[in-house]
């Protein structure tokens, strides 16, 4: 059985339908802050899924699952806060939530004798990139509270294996994109932060704010490396028989390798909804390299992951799911 953290938003909820699919038992413990009792209903029809209401950072609701769940055997850990701009405004807020609420998970999991995780990590632990493809190996050094938060996780779970024996994998994830390819789930935000989404919610009453159109790149602005969701999710699948198998500690950059500018994927987004967006120039903001792209070769070579869609597809099936939750 796995325990999935955060399985009512937008990645665990992906992660958790194909782990049904392919026939495992999950639970999912999730607070409901920002993750959707609706998206549960819905992955409940696609196998055995429990569902416990409660927050990391009650030491008691996570130790009471363990307590009632003795054949948990793995934790994929998706639950916490990743808005960069409002870790930057509100720092205690992300600091306790993200740092504590996963201290008292692998606390719970010590205790019971679970010692594998999951862990869904960030490009934002690089910082700004000294050099592009970015590889595991370049500096991290984190520009945001966010990234803090993520980085001092991956310590933590260093020091944890050294001390106790508790493996992770740590999942570096560049920008992701998309929705379910039948269209049950996908990503619902609210606030809604991501670039796709808020290209394709524009319409001639609300344009959409481009941030700068005047960086060192080929039309001026920011290149991001878009990572398909279902991707995304082949990838935990891969890195969960990894540290089955392996029972070693590792970490992986999850990304295509390749980049596409803001211009490009707007320009993308008004060709499949077929109409203009109306657009907005704004200043660039504080912090926002020009270039973020993955060198994803060594999850390709030790996980043997390898990218499958491209962005025109995460584009199409994020459009569909946009349809559905009008």
């Amino acid at each position: 059985m796995i325990l999935v953290t955060g399985g009512a938003g937008y990645i665990g909820s992906h992660f958790v339908l194909k782990m049904l699919e392919k026939g495992e038992e999950v639970i999912v413990f999730d607070n409901l802050e920002l993750g959707h009792i609706e998206i549960i209903d819905k992955l409940k029809k696609y196998g055995k899924l429990k569902f416990i209401k409660g927050d990391l950072k009650i030491l008691d609701d996570i130790r009471g699952v363990f307590l009632s769940n003795k054949d948990i055997s793995s934790v994929v850990h998706f639950a916490a806060y990743s808005q960069v701009a409002e870790s930057v405004k509100h720092p205690q807020k992300y600091y306790y939530n993200n740092v504590y609420g996963t201290l008292n998970l692998l606390n719970a999991m010590l205790e019971f004798g679970v010692k594998k995780i999951i862990f869904s990590s960030t490009a934002a632990t690089y910082g700004n990139p000294k050099y592009t493809p970015i590889d595991e190996n370049h500096l991290q050094n984190p520009i945001n509270p966010y990234g803090n938060t993520k980085l001092m996780i991956e310590k933590i779970m260093d020091d944890y294996d050294k001390a106790y024996g508790l493996k992770s994998v740590r999942l570096r994830y560049f920008n992701v994109a998309g929705a379910d390819s039948e269209s049950r789930i996908g990503e619902w935000h609210v606030p809604e932060t991501h670039l796709i989404p808020n290209i394709l919610k524009a319409d001639k009453n609300k344009s959409f704010k481009m941030f700068g159109t005047d960086y060192e790149t080929n039309d001026g602005t920011c290149i991001r490396d878009y990572i398909n969701i279902e991707d995304l999710v082949q990838a935990h699948i891969k890195a969960l028989e990894y540290l089955n198998k392996q029972e070693i500690t590792n970490y992986f950059n999850i990304g295509t390798n390749g980049g596409n500018s803001v211009k490009e994927v707007f320009n993308i987004c008004e060709q499949i909804k077929g109409e203009k967006i109306p657009i907005e120039i704004q200043q660039r903001r504080e912090g926002d390299p020009a270039v973020l792209v993955a060198d994803n070769t060594k999850a390709k070579q030790i996980l043997n992951w390898i990218p499958e869609h491209d962005l025109n597809y995460s584009i199409k099936t994020a459009y569909k799911w946009e349809n559905i939750i009008k």
